[in-house]
Parts: structure tokens; C-alpha cells; sequence
């Protein structure tokens, strides 16, 4: 692969300290960044001052583009890969959801073979969501398919599975959490009703994830704190879909707030409807209504949502105020060192994977670079 350069952009970098900022430099790569200086190699990719960010990383995505990871159809995972670039997003994990074990493990299979095949964004693993909930808070998950969490179930899949979530009430002991921090699994707290008491005690014993803060869970009440009590006064790192339907701007402004920095994740959980717009889906064999930015069930329950990721970006930076390069480390940084593959994602640093994303000030998706190819 001939070497490129990136020029006239502006890079939003680590600093020593790792924060993220911007700098006028010249980003020369292959398929790995080889240097971020001052000198161009001959072939010019001019971001004309537009800024030049990590590519985005999503950790729970259903669908998008009319393709579900649940579809039986394994081409479902190769029409998101290709999808996904022009929201910016050049690594992700498809989100399965509350169906038989059959076919859970079906698409778990799907997604371990997609993993092989580079084209488009990068599968990094698959994020289980469901069936180890609560039927209290199943949201837009079927009740029908729920069950107790058993390792076992899915522990041909340990290597590909990297997040999963579960109803900390409905566990007998904390086995199944030990079992999979064993297997570097993050556990996830979420579709839950758990009581602030045991949403702790299933941190003390190693979950240190909470599935989309606010949704589907016990939520802050000043005798009854529950999940969301919880979340905003430990350690956890939170997911939030930022697409000012599923939260409030004003509660995004309280995490911003309340959270450290680095315990925070943007989100889509979009649905296939993303990038599709108005009309029905379905999720889960469910039917779902889409108008504007609203998907939902015929009564009304809230789907999953149709934001692409460079949405939720810049919803959190107007609610916030926060600084675009502060708001890009929620999707970029954050992710890839809870993942554990900082090493390799999630920065513009020499030696990373030359993943990159070029938006202007609006927003606006300009071009999409994923191992140093152009989308």
C-alpha cells in the first residue's frame, strides 16, 4: 500500500498527558500511521481544515441500513460493515438481542466468521444483550426468550463475546460474573431491576459496565437511588445514547457533570432503520413504527435508536458544551481501552491502525478512512 499524508487538517491528537486536542500537523500512514509531523509523502489527502479524529468506535449497534446482526442471512454483517464508515464508525461490536439460544448462537457464529473479512468497519467482537435480563425492564427485548444467566450456554462464543448484560437480581450467586472476567467478558448492568444494594454488590464482584445509563433500569430516586444511583456514584463506565430521545439533553449534562471523563461511552444502539428513515422495521421479530428520530413498538415502547454515531457526537457536544476533541474520546479512547485495545485503536498515535474520521464543524461526514483504504 503506497504511503498517504493527511495535510491541512485539524488532528485531534493525545497530548503527554493523553487528553485529546487539536494540532496543525501532516498524519503520514499505509495501513498504520507511521508518523504525525510536518512533512507530506506525494499522495495528498487534504482535510481543507476540517478536523481529522480517530475512527469511532461503537460498542452496541443491533442494525443499520436495513441489515440486523440477528438476520440469518450472514450478509446482513457484511451490509452493516460497509454501511458504517459513513457515519464515521470504523470498528464495532454487533449487538445481538433477547432471542432462543439457537439463534443467538447462530448469529454469534455469523459474527465470528465476519471478523475474518476486513472490508468496511472492523468487528472486534460481539456485544450479548440479553438473554440474562429481567422481564420487569425488558424494553424492546421479547419476555418470552428470557432466561437466568448460565456461562455455559454460550461459552463456545467466550472468544468473541465482549460485553453482556445482565439483571444483577436474577442471579442465584455471582458465578457466571467471576466466569467471565475469567474470559476477559466485561459484564454489563442493564434491562434491570435491581435495588442500588444489589447493582453494588454485582460491582464489588466485577461488573463494571451499565447497558445504556437510564434505559431499562431502576432509575434515581432520592430513597430508592437504583441503578442509575449506582452508576453515577462508582466507577462503572456507562453507555449513553445521545440522541436526545433516549435521554434527555439535561441529563446528559448531569453525567457530563457527575462522571468522570473516562467512565463515559457514546453509544446508537441503532436499530436497521438507521439510515433508512421513515416507515417499519423489525427488531427481534417485532414490528417497529419509524417518524423522525423516534422508533417504536405499536404501543409506544421505545426501540432501540435510528442515530448514526456522528449524531450523538455532536447532541453531547451541544449539551454539554464540552470540547469536540473531549466528546471524540467518548468514542474513540474510551471504548478501546475498556476493550483493551488501545494499543492498537483509538488514537491518531505511530504504530495504531490508521483509522480516521474527517468532519467539519457541522458535522458533516467529509470522508472515512479505515487501515489506511478510503471510504
Amino acid at each position: 500500500m503506497k504511503l498517504k499524508s493527511i495535510v491541512n487538517g485539524k488532528i485531534i491528537l493525545p497530548d503527554a498527558t493523553g487528553n485529546f486536542f487539536v494540532a496543525n500537523k501532516v498524519v503520514t500512514f499505509d495501513k498504520k500511521i507511521i508518523s504525525i509531523g510536518n512533512d507530506a509523502c506525494t499522495e495528498i489527502i487534504d482535510a481543507k481544515n476540517n478536523f481529522v479524529a480517530p475512527g469511532f468506535i461503537n460498542v452496541h449497534i443491533h442494525g443499520c441500513n436495513g441489515f440486523d446482526t440477528m438476520d440469518e442471512d450472514a450478509a446482513a454483517l457484511d451490509g452493516m460493515k460497509k454501511f458504517l464508515p459513513s457515519t464515521g464508525v470504523t470498528s464495532f461490536l454487533p449487538t445481538t438481542m433477547t432471542m432462543s439460544v439457537e439463534r443467538i448462537s447462530r448469529a454469534l457464529k455469523n459474527i465470528r466468521d465476519a471478523k475474518k473479512f476486513s472490508r468496511g468497519a472492523k468487528i472486534i467482537g460481539a456485544n450479548l444483550e440479553g438473554p440474562f435480563i429481567s422481564e420487569k425492564f425488558n424494553g424492546a427485548q421479547d419476555k418470552k426468550f428470557i432466561r437466568r444467566a448460565d456461562f455455559d450456554l454460550f461459552a463456545e462464543f467466550a472468544d468473541v463475546i465482549k460485553i453482556v448484560t445482565i439483571a444483577p437480581e436474577e442471579l442465584t450467586d455471582f458465578k457466571f460474573i467471576e466466569r467471565c472476567r475469567a474470559k476477559k467478558i466485561i459484564v454489563s448492568i442493564g434491562h434491570s431491576a435491581a435495588t442500588y444494594e444489589e447493582t453494588l454488590a454485582a460491582i464489588q464482584h466485577g461488573a463494571s459496565h451499565v447497558t445504556h445509563l437510564f434505559n431499562a433500569q431502576t432509575g434515581l430516586h432520592h430513597r430508592k437511588p437504583g441503578i442509575v444511583g449506582a452508576a453515577l456514584t462508582s466507577n462503572v463506565i456507562v453507555e449513553l445514547i445521545a440522541d436526545n430521545v433516549h435521554v434527555h439533553p439535561a441529563a446528559q449534562k448531569i453525567v457530563a457533570k457527575v462522571k468522570p471523563h473516562e467512565e463515559i461511552i457514546l453509544i446508537t444502539d441503532s436499530v436497521r432503520a438507521c439510515g433508512i428513515g421513515d416507515g417499519e422495521g423489525e427488531l427481534g421479530g417485532q414490528k417497529f413504527f419509524v417518524k423522525g428520530n423516534l422508533a417504536t413498538f405499536a404501543d409506544g415502547t421505545i426501540v432501540g435508536s435510528v442515530a448514526k454515531m456522528i449524531d450523538v457526537v455532536k447532541n453531547f457536544s451541544a449539551n454539554t458544551n464540552w470540547s469536540i476533541p473531549a466528546v471524540v474520546e467518548l468514542v474513540t479512547k474510551n471504548p478501546a481501552r475498556e476493550l483493551k485495545i488501545y494499543d492498537e485503536l483509538g488514537s491518531i498515535e505511530v504504530g495504531k491502525a490508521a483509522d480516521f474520521v474527517i468532519f467539519d464543524e457541522d458535522f458533516k461526514i467529509k470522508s472515512t478512512i479505515i487501515d489506511g483504504e478510503i471510504f
